[in-house]
C-alpha cells in the first residue's frame, strides 16, 4: 500500500510539472513535508478544470459528474484506482479538509458547463468555488490542525485567489473567449472591451493582493516562501497585464518568460533568508 501511495503522490506531482511551471517551483520552495500534499489538491483541481475546459468531443457534464462521485467514493472508501483521487482522499483526510471546501470547488467546475456569462453574484460564487476554496484547502496543510491559525489567516488567503483568478481572467481573455465563449467579469461585453474597464479590474486585482501580502508574512515559515514565490511570480504578471493595452489582451496572452521566473525564484529566495519579506 506505502508504494501504490508514493507512485500515486509522484502522478500528481507530474501532473503539476507537465500543467504549471509556475506552481510547480513555487512547491519546490515549501519545507518538503508540504510539497506532496499541495501536488495532490494541485492534481484534483487540474484534472476537473480540464474536463470543463479541453474535453470538447467528450460529453463533459457526464465525465464531470462521474468525477464528482468518484472523489466523494474515495474519500469515504479511502482508496482509489484514480492515482489523482487517492492522493487527493489522502490530504483530505491528513488536513481535515471538509466538503464545505471541495463541493464549491466542483459546483464552480460545473457552472463552467451552463454560464457564459457572469453577474455579479454568480462572479462571486465562481471565484469563491474556483480559486479561494483552493487556497483554503492549501491553508489547511499549511496550518497542519491548527485551528486558530487557520481561522486567522483565512480571509487573506481569500483574497490571494482572488487576485490570482482575476489575473487569470485577464491572461486567458482571448482563449476564454475564442475557445469557449466565456467572458468572466461582469459587465464585460468582449468585443467593447477598452482601457477603463481594464483599468477598473485591475484596481480590483490590487486591492486582493494588498490584503492577501499581510497573511503571506504570518504564515508558517515552511510555507511562507512558496507562497511569496506565487505572489511574485503573479504581480510580475500583473505588471506586464498593467502595462499593456485592452486591445493586446484581448489579442494574445500575455506570459512571464521561464528565465525571469528562475531569477524571481533566486531573488525571492534571498529575501525570504533574510527576512526582508
Amino acid at each position: 500500500m506505502e508504494l501504490y501511495s508514493t507512485t500515486c503522490k509522484e502522478c500528481s506531482a507530474l501532473i503539476t510539472k507537465r500543467y504549471s511551471t509556475s506552481f510547480s517551483m513555487g512547491i519546490k520552495a515549501f519545507h518538503k513535508d508540504l510539497r506532496d500534499p499541495i501536488y495532490a489538491i494541485y492534481g484534483f483541481v487540474r484534472f476537473a478544470d480540464e474536463i470543463v475546459d479541453t474535453f470538447h468531443e467528450h460529453a463533459k457534464k457526464s465525465l464531470l459528474d462521474r468525477f464528482r462521485t468518484d472523489t466523494y467514493a474515495a474519500i469515504e472508501e479511502r482508496i482509489s484506482l484514480n492515482p489523482v483521487l487517492h492522493s487527493f482522499q489522502e490530504t483530505v483526510h491528513e488536513y481535515q479538509i471538509g466538503r464545505d471546501l471541495i463541493d464549491p470547488f466542483l459546483d464552480s467546475m460545473q457552472m463552467d458547463l451552463f454560464f457564459s456569462k457572469y453577474k455579479d453574484e454568480l462572479y462571486k460564487q465562481y471565484i469563491y468555488g474556483s480559486a479561494e476554496v483552493i487556497g483554503l484547502m492549501c491553508l489547511k496543510v499549511f496550518c497542519k490542525g491548527d485551528d486558530a491559525s487557520y481561522e486567522s489567516l483565512k480571509p487573506y488567503a481569500q483574497s490571494l485567489g482572488s487576485a490570482f483568478q482575476k489575473i487569470n481572467f485577464l491572461r486567458d481573455m482571448k482563449s476564454d473567449y475564442d475557445e469557449r465563449g466565456r467572458v468572466y467579469f461582469p459587465g464585460i461585453d468582449f468585443k467593447l472591451f477598452d482601457n477603463i474597464q481594464k483599468s477598473q479590474i485591475e484596481e480590483d486585482i490590487k486591492k486582493d493582493f494588498d490584503h492577501a501580502y499581510i497573511g503571506i508574512t504570518k504564515l508558517p515559515k515552511g510555507a511562507r516562501l512558496g507562497v511569496y514565490l506565487a505572489y511574485v511570480y503573479y504581480t510580475k504578471l500583473f505588471e506586464k497585464i498593467k502595462k499593456a493595452p485592452a486591445q493586446q489582451i484581448m489579442s494574445e496572452r500575455i506570459r512571464v518568460p521561464d528565465r525571469k521566473k528562475l531569477y524571481l525564484l533566486c531573488s525571492s529566495t534571498l529575501k525570504h533568508r533574510f527576512n526582508m519579506l
